[in-house]
């Protein structure tokens, strides 16, 4: 099981950025990948990003597009997710996740992620 703590959440204005990180620990990270999800308060948790295991392949949902980035360092054992041009819908928990598997690139889903952190707020002002 891999251990995940994210972090650099927080108030934000709209149009305004942030940056999330996710340091991993327990298994072998490098060889997972790895996922941001959001979960706003009354509704489902829903796919935000994802990254290869290999960091060469990224996946996102269309309300992020062109607005956030996920990266990884495999050095480190840390995910990111850089959030710019914030908006009020953005506001919700997010959590950083691993794939149920090494070595696989799933479709997007919740129930393709086994490991979960415990989540960081993001509040964006309008």
């Amino acid at each position: 099981q891999v251990q995940l703590v994210e972090s650099g959440g927080g108030l934000v204005q709209a149009g305004g950025s942030l940056r999330l990180s996710c340091a991993a620990s327990g298994r072998t990270f490098s060889s997972y990948s790895m996922g941001w999800f959001r979960q706003a308060p009354g509704k489902e948790r829903e796919f935000v990003a994802s990254i290869i295991w290999s960091g060469d392949r990224t996946r996102y949902a269309d309300s992020v597009k062109g607005r956030f980035t996920i990266s990884r360092d495999n050095a480190m054992d840390i995910v990111y997710l850089q959030m710019n041009s914030l908006k009020a819908e953005d506001t919700a928990v997010y959590y950083c996740a691993a794939e149920r598997r090494p070595w696989s690139w799933s479709s997007p889903s919740v129930a393709d992620f086994g490991s979960w952190g415990q989540g960081t707020q993001v509040t964006v002002s309008s």
